[in-house]
């Protein structure tokens, strides 16, 4: 049953790079294995979890170390415990030779011999083997614990295309973008950042299309990384973006593999965080953050139309609340008359001005927003409409607000929700708020000394030191091919120059012959 196991590939770990935790340090014990069990003892004191075996066959003595509820006790006694007493796969005794050190190299097992390595591999839900008079240890994965099925996306969701998404297990990620990019180009760089939960980082990149100065950049920023602990993919974003101070993201996060495979097709980096199912992707352009993975799966036709229907609602999202401020405060002979009586009869009876109003509804619906999505699920959608509903029928009857105000908020934060990445949408919803004073203190003047700050900032930002407003400033004709507009693949035929590396060529077009493929 466990043959398997009994293959001559072996991990062998460079201890002498691994720095040891804090908590183990210490002198390090001998090769008797009663002083080198009574070592983990005291490093493992407290942890009612751990299991400390000691057992004996003719004439050697061994200790077993693992932390119960972390791995399979049946591959212990079937595969390890049986092999070293000598016994079949019933448990009775059979005659046979000594067992050795080679015969208990299984599979993927890992070679140590250094204390605080083992220690480390036993806290990661291995099984430790020690021999009493061999300085050497031998780890062996058979781990077993509870984690979560392969589901749906629940923040991308697409009519077309893979319903998969990843999950908290680290290797079952990085198997699902195997089984996506067939390709040894395809390297998976492995790390560990936090000083006591040391966690599990992999840095993935197709070799030959990344470029190495991307590659090591990232290398450099994650490596200089020295914090307790990390439990999420966002805490290793905030140490490696170049602007942490700016409220616009520079670090893409998606929950699909299809996203995280095309990225690097496109010769950027995706950084894997043990522990979430969201992964990093490196580096990133503000276009980037209204294309879905959906745009690919679609007719370019349609893809380019619903990408326009994003740019619009983005700049409704964030103008439409300051640009009523801006009129119906300062400029109220630009709305047509009959629109501008109803406006006046509406707003009447309420006695704020339009900033104050318009304040008052934006963070009502913030609120009502957040509740939905703390409350259960079952009733976070039904509060958050009739929650919308009652209070903003209820403010307008009771003269608080006006109704094409709770109409302006209403569209707003509808047309927040169309930018597929969540994180730019909040960050649209944030700047809203200082354009709105802007536009209350000097009408379009204000409104459009924001949008000029704003595109500054834009412009300034990088990722990764790739200028963020990539393909149009600057200007790269050759990439706008795919920002505003989704084209036809025949015509994509070199990656985005911002991202790849030399060559950027990735449609072999000698094989089309009809003429529609020029740039």
């Amino acid at each position: 049953m466990f043959s398997l196991f009994r293959k001559p590939s072996v991990r062998l770990r460079n201890t002498s790079q691994s720095p040891a935790p804090p908590s183990a340090a210490g002198v390090e014990p001998g090769t008797e294995l009663k002083e080198r069990l009574e070592w983990f003892r005291l490093r493992l004191a407290d942890c009612y979890d751990v299991i400390i075996h000691s057992m004996a066959d003719s004439g050697r003595k061994y200790g077993l170390i693992y932390v119960s509820g972390m791995v399979n006790v049946e591959m212990i006694q079937e595969g390890l415990i049986n092999l070293i007493l000598d016994r079949d796969e019933n448990g009775c005794e059979s005659k046979g030779s000594a067992v050795d050190f080679n015969t208990l190299l299984f599979s993927a097992c890992t070679v140590v011999d250094n204390h605080n390595e083992a220690l480390r591999f036993i806290l990661e839900g291995e099984v430790l083997l020690i021999i009493d008079g061999d300085l050497r240890m031998i780890t062996y994965p058979f781990n077993n614990y509870e984690k979560r099925s392969i589901g749906e996306a629940q923040n991308e969701v697409v009519i077309r295309g893979s319903r998969e998404a990843f999950i908290e297990d680290l290797h079952t990620n990085v198997t699902m973008l195997r089984r996506r990019i067939r390709s040894p180009e395809l390297k998976l760089l492995h790390m560990q950042i936090g000083k006591h939960t040391m966690t599990e980082v992999v840095i993935a990149y197709m070799n030959g299309i990344c470029r190495p100065e991307l590659l090591k950049e990232i290398r450099h920023r994650l490596s200089g990384i020295h914090i307790d602990g990390v439990l999420e993919s966002s805490y290793l974003e905030e140490f490696i973006e170049d602007h942490p101070y700016s409220p616009f993201p520079q670090i893409q996060n998606s929950e699909r593999p299809d996203t995280a495979a095309a990225a690097l097709l496109e010769g950027r980096v995706v950084i894997f965080t043990d522990g979430t199912p969201i992964v990093l992707i490196a580096p990133v352009t503000f276009p980037v953050f209204f294309q879905s993975p959906e745009d690919y799966y679609q007719r370019s036709y349609a893809s380019t139309w619903i990408r326009w229907i994003r740019y619009t609602f983005m700049m409704v999202s964030l103008l439409a609340p300051s640009f009523y401020i801006a009129l119906t405060t300062y400029h109220p002979e630009m709305i047509p008359a009959s629109l501008l009586f109803s406006i006046a009869a509406a707003r009447e009876p309420v006695p704020f001005p339009a900033l104050f109003e318009a304040l008052i509804m934006e963070i009502t619906f913030e609120g009502l927003r957040e509740a939905s999505i703390r409350i259960p699920s079952a009733v976070g959608q039904a509060v958050s409409i009739l929650g919308t509903l009652v209070i903003g029928e209820a403010a307008v009857r009771a003269g608080i607000v006006s109704s094409p105000m709770v109409i302006i908020v209403s569209l707003t934060g509808i047309a927040s929700f169309i930018v597929p990445s969540y994180s730019l949408g909040l960050t649209l919803r944030l700047i809203r708020f200082p354009i709105m004073f802007l536009a209350g203190s000097f009408g379009l003047l204000g409104l459009s000394l924001g949008i000029y700050l704003l595109l500054l900032h834009l412009v300034v930002l990088t990722s990764l030191r790739v200028p963020y407003m990539t393909p149009v400033a600057p200007l790269k004709w050759k990439d706008i091919k795919d920002t505003l507009i989704r084209a036809p693949w025949r015509l994509m035929k070199v990656r985005p120059s911002a991202f790849g590396n030399q060559p950027t060529m990735r449609m072999n077009t000698s094989q089309h012959n009809d003429g529609d493929d020029r740039d």
